[in-house]
């Protein structure tokens, strides 16, 4: 495989030869799991997404350009799933399950546009909202927040000079290096790519994809990337996320609807995929209340994916659980996957090594960490906590509470209701993590 020189590609940027957003199969790979639970089960259901920077101290309206930003946003519109990923998609195996996207789910992918979306600024912010049927909405959640953060990098390194970049690049690809030949360190582990959410850019996390799998081996079990996976002949790595039981709770019609919500939509789920698939995210609403609530049968899933807890402290609460429905933990997977560094991956794999199988998403610290490595654009490039959730589902509000009270979206009204359902989170509020 060749690899790209970044620096000139950088400093030759035309739109026609980097758009942000090259393939509607540039995204993640639970949305394509989940696009296809939501068309198959829930193709009424309207939902709105919209931007949300939680770290409001960089204004990016007033460092993005809107007509680039529009541009982009138009761009991706235009997109359509090509005959090559259609037949990729068709064909392949994930997760050793051969044909797991279904014939009708595909003749309508085949046809998919992203919807309008609307944009303005407020108060050095950009309000960026999708509205519209769920099964079109959903899918812009990865390439908003992708054009969105890779402007940022773009408007930072604008007045670079081409050696400047050169440096720049290669200090990058050393860090990145270093922390390769620091987790070779860990016998059998499992890491994969999760950085496409607040990536620097799609070439920049092309080339750590392409150095983890030289550099890693067999350790390196694959991209949540769909697009990158596909190229470079990974195993497509997902589930699913927080939104479906956000829109699952937002259209409860009561305390006890809304109580279950978490649950319904595990069953549904169980019932489109199986094996390896079977991966509770427990902390949209708190995993504590999750798993004082949940049945036993959940226990007996492949593993859980505790998201938004400190690594060791959410996984001890986990294997209590495991062991509280007699289920030997050794058995179990869990996935860890918030803001993960090499620092906290070595962590949690020594603290739990023979105890429980892990698995690893390394996201924003392997796609976007240029800290400290140019004084001039440090505070420029410093990543920044941008999501893209759903906030209201057929006209009623969305929340998402986590096991970070920090990260919690809604209305305080909202968000009061789901706590004292729910319960209150175990874990203190932490620094908005990316």
């Amino acid at each position: 495989m060749v690899t790209t020189d970044i620096a000139t590609r950088v400093w030759n940027h035309t739109f026609k030869l980097d758009p942000i957003i090259r393939s509607l199969l540039d995204t993640d790979f639970y949305k394509l799991l989940m696009l296809q639970m939501i068309h198959g089960i829930h193709p009424e259901v309207a939902a709105t997404f919209q931007l949300i920077n939680r770290t409001t101290r960089i204004r990016l309206a007033e460092t993005i350009d809107e007509g680039e930003l529009r541009a982009q946003l138009d761009h991706a519109r235009t997109l359509r799933f090509s005959k090559r990923e259609m037949i990729w998609l068709a064909g392949n195996s994930f997760y050793g399950t051969a044909r797991i996207f279904r014939p009708e789910f595909l003749d309508w992918l085949s046809g998919f546009a992203l919807p309008d979306y609307e944009l303005s600024h407020v108060d050095g912010q950009f309000e960026l909202r999708f509205e519209g049927p769920w099964t079109h909405t959903t899918m812009w959640e990865i390439p908003a927040l992708a054009i969105v953060n890779e402007l940022r990098s773009r408007a930072a390194l604008k007045s670079a000079g081409r050696f400047e970049l050169d440096v720049l690049y290669a200090r990058a690809k050393a860090r990145i290096w270093e922390k390769v030949e620091r987790l070779r360190r860990l016998p059998d582990l499992r890491i994969s790519d999760f950085g496409t959410r607040r990536r620097h850019s799609f070439l920049w996390q092309r080339w750590c994809v392409e150095a983890l799998k030289e550099g890693l081996g067999d350790a390196f079990i694959g991209s949540s990337n769909v697009l990158l996976a596909m190229d470079t002949d990974l195993e497509a790595i997902g589930t699913n996320a927080h939104e479906l039981p956000m829109v699952m709770a937002a259209l409860a019609t009561s305390d006890e609807a809304l109580a279950e919500a978490p649950y319904r939509v595990l069953d549904e789920w169980e019932r489109y995929y199986g094996g390896n698939l079977l991966v509770v995210l427990p902390d949209t609403f708190g995993t504590t209340g999750f798993l004082a609530g949940a049945p036993d049968r959940f226990a007996q899933w492949t593993g859980v994916r505790p998201d938004s807890a400190p690594p060791i402290e959410g996984g001890e609460e986990i294997i209590a659980w495991w062991r509280r429905h007699g289920v030997d933990p050794r058995d179990k997977l869990l996935v860890f996957s918030d803001a993960l560094d090499v620092d906290s991956i070595e962590a949690a794999y020594r603290h739990f090594d023979g105890r429980v199988r892990m698995s690893f998403g390394w996201g924003t610290n392997l796609t976007n960490d240029f800290r400290g490595l140019s004084p001039e654009h440090d505070a420029a490039l410093d990543p920044v906590s941008l999501v893209c959730k759903v906030v209201e589902v057929d006209g009623r509000p969305a929340v998402k509470l986590s096991d970070n009270p920090a990260k919690a979206i809604g209305r305080p009204e909202d968000i009061a209701r789901y706590r004292r359902i729910f319960g209150e989170a175990r874990f203190p509020a932490r620094e908005q993590s990316v």
